[in-house]
């Protein structure tokens, strides 16, 4: 970003967006960095709920639970029947995630912590190494991830006791129009908020500021700076949003000929299709802080 050509209230948010994306492309250590504390976090707790899962399933089978007697032509008892599958299922998936949950927001939490500290020292020589400071900061953002998902999950709770009833005829068409509202809504409302927890970061690198100073300076940058960081927030999120999509289009292209392929290549494309995802996710979400990064620069280097 030329800084001698351009004044800040002309920069909109997404204006050196390709130009971010390209030179990112250009150090795939910096995605590297990020698919690798990621996945450092991700592998063992996937792998542990993997085999807690095989463990539910050996006590208690598929055919218990009602599952495989469901009714494919008809959507509307069918859903009542998933409904009962979950209740069955529920008390011993909620007793794994008691302990699984924690146990893999804190390596988590500690993860990032240090990837992104050394992805920003990568991408900005000369930054400190505060590593604690990093984790704290990244705590308080896993924090705030936890009360979305709760607050949509209760939603969606109140969305399935409204509309899904054990005994009545269940409103199928209002409960998938709430579930989708309700799933874009805390997805819109994270995104609005949460790039204050991603840029306090970089702030407190940049300015060298305590992890709380810098948590309390994002919440007051300045209507200019505000707007930016919104905005390429936002737009990263409709980025993550078209990524989803991109990869389900994948994963479903083949099913049309199955017949020929086989149900192992079906699951390979699978499989691509989510380390594709995964890892432009984390393509993405450099991106986004190097834009953060460069925006400080415009607005706040000077001071």
């Amino acid at each position: 970003m030329d800084k001698t050509h351009t004044h800040s209230g002309q920069v909109r948010g997404t204006q050196f967006a390709v130009e971010h994306m390209a030179e990112v492309f250009r150090r795939p250590s910096l995605t590297g960095i990020e698919v690798l504390w990621r996945w450092i976090a991700g592998i063992p707790v996937l792998v542990l709920g993997w085999n807690a899962w095989q463990g539910i399933l050996s006590a208690h089978p598929l055919e218990d639970s009602g599952f495989n007697s469901l009714d494919a032509t008809n959507p509307w008892v069918a859903i009542v029947q998933l409904a009962g599958v979950w209740t069955y299922y529920a008390p011993h998936v909620f007793a794994i995630v008691g302990w699984l949950i924690p146990l893999g927001a804190v390596l988590w939490v500690v993860a990032s912590g240090l990837g992104r500290n050394i992805l920003l020292r990568r991408m900005e020589p000369g930054l400190a190494w505060v590593p604690f400071k990093m984790v704290a900061l990244q705590g308080a953002w896993a924090l705030l991830l936890a009360l979305t998902f709760l607050g949509w999950f209760r939603a969606m709770q109140w969305a399935a006791a409204t509309h899904i009833s054990q005994t009545g005829e269940p409103d199928l068409v209002g409960f998938a129009i709430w579930s989708i509202w309700i799933s874009l809504g805390f997805f819109v409302l994270f995104a609005l908020i949460s790039w204050i927890y991603s840029v306090a970061p970089v702030l407190m690198l940049l300015e060298r500021r305590s992890a709380l100073s810098s948590l309390g300076l994002a919440f007051r940058l300045g209507k200019g700076f505000t707007g930016k960081l919104i905005e390429i927030n936002l737009v990263m999120g409709i980025v993550k949003l078209a990524l989803i999509v991109l990869a389900m289009v994948f994963s479903a292209a083949p099913l049309p000929f199955s017949d020929e392929l086989g149900t192992t290549a079906l699951h390979v494309v699978a499989a691509g299709a989510v380390v594709f995802y995964l890892v432009a996710n984390d393509y993405f979400q450099v991106v986004r802080l190097k834009a953060f990064v460069e925006f400080w620069k415009v607005y706040r280097a000077a001071s």
